[in-house]
């Protein structure tokens, strides 16, 4: 049976800050790095503070590896990923599995361009994760990362393997047997709640006590459903009605990870939500009006940033 041994994570931020002290407590510093160069290594080696504890991790830089991992995670910015891909290079080998965090429904196709050869496994990650003024926070006892094959009726040696590695680093984890039902369900839920809170620059809260935005995030979750119906994906009218429920348990003041980039002032992953969505209605002849809306204004917002940056 494969066992994973050593591991890379590449974008440490809110969603990299989960995984990264649970595999360094695992695999030590021989068996985890972070991959960054530049002002970012510098930045990193001085620490990080998560949920309230300064981490610091073994940060190598592109040019510097050693050899190959078993397991390379991949946890950066959708406008970043194609980039981390050629930085990741010297970290993989045929034998590398490859993983990737960020949202959306593409970002698998992406490394594939890069690394046909390789196992690339379907994942998605579900944490409410902050990262503000320097500091990654979540709440204790949440976040899970599915994945896997397209199907796992039966377990493939590579996903025992990233299992295993998982049960032994207290990350928490589940393996679908439809594992493109999840991703689709993950990517209808982001594309309605993390647009619609950027937009209104609101935490999770404002789905719990404003009917009528919750109604507009079923209206924008539903053009997903009809996208992901004439796909072949198996969403149905009752994975958006299990989410009402969902959302009423969020963290009130938590924010989306959309959110958060508005109010930093970093581009956001709109292309990756609101213009995929777009860009797939229009193939398969489907309306997306909820998304042309949301696309517009989220754009105007990052202008404004960019404005505001300027006069600075």
């Amino acid at each position: 049976m494969r066992e994973i041994q050593t591991a890379a994570l590449i974008g440490l931020g809110a969603i990299g800050g989960y995984v990264a002290p649970k595999l360094q407590m695992s695999l030590g510093d021989e068996g985890f790095t972070v991959i960054a160069d530049g002002e970012r290594k510098k930045r990193l080696e001085a620490g990080c503070n998560i949920n309230d504890q300064i981490w610091k991790f073994r940060i190598t830089a592109p040019g510097d590896a050693e050899k190959p991992a078993d397991l390379v995670i991949f946890s950066v910015k959708y406008q970043g990923l194609e980039q981390a891909a050629l930085d990741a290079a010297g970290f993989i080998d045929e034998n590398t599995i490859l993983m990737s965090l960020l949202n959306g429904v593409e970002s698998e196709d992406i490394l594939r361009k890069y690394y046909p050869e390789n196992h690339i496994l379907y994942s998605v990650i579900r944490i409410p994760s902050m990262h503000e003024n320097g500091k990654i926070s979540y709440p204790d006892g949440w976040g899970e990362i599915s994945f896997g094959e397209a199907v796992n009726t039966e377990l493939s040696e590579d996903v025992e393997a990233v299992r295993n590695l998982f049960e032994k680093s207290a990350v928490g984890y589940q393996i679908p047997e439809d594992m493109l039902k999840n991703m689709w369900f993950k990517f209808m839920t982001n594309v309605s709640e993390n647009q619609i809170s950027a937009m209104m620059r609101m935490p999770y809260g404002i789905f719990q006590v404003s009917p009528g935005i919750n109604e507009f995030r079923e209206k924008t979750a539903r053009e997903v459903l009809s996208i992901a119906q004439a796909k072949g994906i198996h969403l149905t009218e009752d994975d958006l009605i299990a989410q009402r429920k969902k959302v009423e348990a969020y963290p009130f003041r938590g924010k989306t990870s959309t959110t958060q980039d508005i109010e930093s002032g970093r581009k956001t992953e709109v292309d990756m939500f609101a213009g995929a969505v777009i860009r797939m209605g229009r193939e398969l002849g489907i309306p997306t009006p909820c998304n042309e809306m949301l696309y517009q204004c989220i754009k105007a917002l990052e202008a404004w940033n960019d404005h505001a940056e300027e006069e600075k």
